[in-house]
């Protein structure tokens, strides 16, 4: 047999065994409804190809959408007790354990996912300065007024991982900067009307801002923000846990295994995501291509994320975000990804 023949047939059997490996998990025994709150972000990847490949119906879950246009939003309807699921931050994810709320962390989504864009003069004298602390001054000396850095609202991931840089980081002085939270779409206008000068956020924000206005550029990404930060996660409610804990394993296990379909079929995956974000409004060639970021690094294992996980809530305390420090050992439960059979 020759080289090319026999390269092409360990591709051709590698791919039928990552297909399946893929494949969804046995149904349960009976139909489990799970009511998940999540943003329609990249970052939900996983619950998107769950959904789109129509893995969770298979495996016999029941997923009622209910779609947040933030995570503390999504906070309050965990203390409600309207939702079992959560795709949240794992910011918020903290903030609603702090108060009470019985959330454990089963799976990461995604890491280093937030960046600082920048757009206009501000980008350019960003780019130009020899310390970032210096390019805000720069911004401020010229413009006579703060540089505008829109966010998501505080307590979430981006707004933290953007204090976080700013204080700890950057070392900007408070003056030189004016924090903007909120909403997602209303960052992204802002940032497109030329109303605030930056933006700490995630993609398809990031692509699309800088597909569309050239001024644009990436101007701290996220290792240098906060190296390996975490981002969104998956949630669970404990009574869910207790009242049904097969079907949180089938949505961990599926969770896994959306996280390497995402890297596998990426053409699909991309028609999953451009369903959920941008309300189909967003072209699927701009979400594959966001998708394809550097600042879209889906991964699953909640291992990854406990050390910047704790720095992350050092950092809270300072702000005062959280009533009080959370024991993560009791935020985590690593059991459920522990247990999932991993390809290879």
């Amino acid at each position: 047999m020759s080289i090319a023949l026999s390269r092409r047939r360990f591709v051709h059997l590698s791919g039928i065994a990552a297909a399946a490996a893929l494949l969804p998990v046995s149904a349960l025994a009976a139909p489990v409804t799970l009511r998940v709150g999540y943003i329609p972000i990249i970052p939900m990847t996983q619950l998107f190809i769950m959904q789109g490949e129509g893995w969770a119906d298979k495996a016999g879950l029941k997923l009622e959408l209910t779609q947040f246009s933030s995570g503390p939003a999504m906070v309050q309807a965990l203390a409600s007790g309207s939702l079992d699921v959560a795709y949240v931050g794992i910011g918020p994810a903290m903030v609603a354990r702090s108060r009470g709320i019985d959330v454990k962390v089963l799976a990461s989504n995604i890491i280093d996912q937030v960046a600082l864009i920048g757009r206009g003069p501000f980008a350019e004298m960003m780019a130009a300065a020899p310390s970032a602390a210096e390019g805000f001054k720069s911004f401020h000396d010229r413009a006579g007024r703060p540089a505008k850095i829109a966010t998501l609202p505080t307590g979430s991931v981006p707004d933290t991982i953007l204090r976080y840089y700013l204080n700890r980081v950057a070392q900007a002085d408070p003056g030189h900067v004016e924090i903007v939270g909120v909403g997602e779409d209303q960052v992204q206008q802002a940032l497109l009307a030329g109303a605030v000068e930056g933006a700490s956020i995630l993609e398809p924000i990031l692509t699309i801002v800088q597909e569309r206005d050239p001024t644009a550029r990436i101007v701290a990404p996220a290792g240098t923000m906060l190296p390996r930060q975490p981002g969104a996660v998956l949630a669970v409610r404990e009574a869910t846990i207790a009242a049904d804990r097969d079907a949180v394993a089938t949505l961990v296990e599926l969770h896994v295994r959306a996280t390497e379909f995402a890297r596998t079929w990426l053409d699909r995956a991309t028609d999953h995501v451009a369903a959920f974000v941008g309300k189909g409004l967003v072209d699927p060639r701009i979400i594959g291509k966001a998708l394809r970021s550097p600042h879209t690094n889906l991964v699953a294992d909640p291992h990854v994320i406990r050390d910047a996980t704790a720095v992350l809530q050092d950092f809270q305390q300072t702000l005062g975000t959280q009533v009080k420090p959370v024991n993560l050992d009791e935020l985590f439960d690593y059991s459920f990804f522990d247990a999932v059979p991993k390809a290879g």
